[in-house]
């Protein structure tokens, strides 16, 4: 009997069998959509996917961590005005949600973790973890690679703490997950530099605001990706994993008093 692994290579008598009110359940979300002239539009979902492989070699043998099939596509409007990009609108992203909540509660599983990779995700899954706790009575979890600069989490000096799509850290990141689909040629710097100097309207600033990255200009990305590298992103992406190992030991002993 595994320890720990992925959902979907258990029969189903093996589920009850595996599972325990201990079992963690991580549901990586990713997305499908443009990144700029650089990259592939699989970016989030790769990302999320490949984190979750390797925190399952990290941490597998010391929590009772099952990983569910990737979520490939997620809210994505700011960037439906790119075709080819692929977007579920608020409402249906919560509902699917609450669809796998329903699954997951029907199992001795109690804790539920979102593995986010993509950025525009964010407050709509803040949302889905109080809901879903509401609703199912699950533990419910967020945890990001990076913190989206955002929703506050850091960014480079170079990109003025804005590179929030397609900049330096996502395309390093990605390059080395997959060398052979980032194209550097295309790569450009494209940070909103007209914004540095507002105090509170801002990536990264205490005023939220709605924005698509098409308001940023044409290029779809929204930092600076030239100096990105392989060895810059496999740096990066050991970073990330030892992090979220910790975060996810801590989400498996994580309780509410009473």
């Amino acid at each position: 009997m595994l320890v720990s692994g992925r959902l979907a290579d258990l029969s189903g008598p093996e589920v009850a069998d595996s599972l325990t009110p201990d079992s963690v359940i991580v549901l990586p979300v990713g997305a499908i959509e443009q990144h700029g002239p650089h990259l592939p539009m699989s970016v989030d979902t790769v990302i999320a996917d490949e984190v979750a492989s390797a925190l399952l070699n990290a941490v597998g043998g010391d929590i009772d961590l099952w990983l569910l099939p990737t979520l490939a596509v997620s809210k994505s409007n700011e960037h439906v005005w790119s075709p080819g990009t692929l977007s579920l609108s608020a409402e249906t992203l919560l509902r699917v949600l609450d669809d796998l909540a329903t699954c997951v509660a029907a199992t001795p599983a109690r804790r539920l973790v979102f593995l986010n990779g993509h950025g525009g995700n964010s407050s709509l899954l803040a949302t889905a973890c109080r809901d879903l706790r509401v609703a199912h009575d699950l533990l419910t979890f967020l945890v990001h690679p990076f913190i989206p600069p955002a929703s506050g989490g850091p960014s480079t000096e170079e990109e003025l703490g804005m590179g929030v799509h397609g900049g330096l850290h996502e395309t390093a990141l990605f390059a080395y997950l997959r060398p052979g689909q980032v194209d550097m040629e295309q790569a450009v710097r494209s940070v909103p530099e007209w914004m540095a100097a507002k105090e509170w309207v801002r990536f990264g600033g205490s005023v939220q605001f709605g924005w698509t990255s098409r308001d940023f200009g044409p290029q779809g990305h929204i930092g600076d990706p030239t100096g990105a590298t392989v060895e810059m992103g496999c740096a990066l992406f050991d970073e990330v994993v030892e992090a979220m190992a910790s975060q996810l030991r801590e989400i498996a002993g994580f309780d509410f008093p009473g």
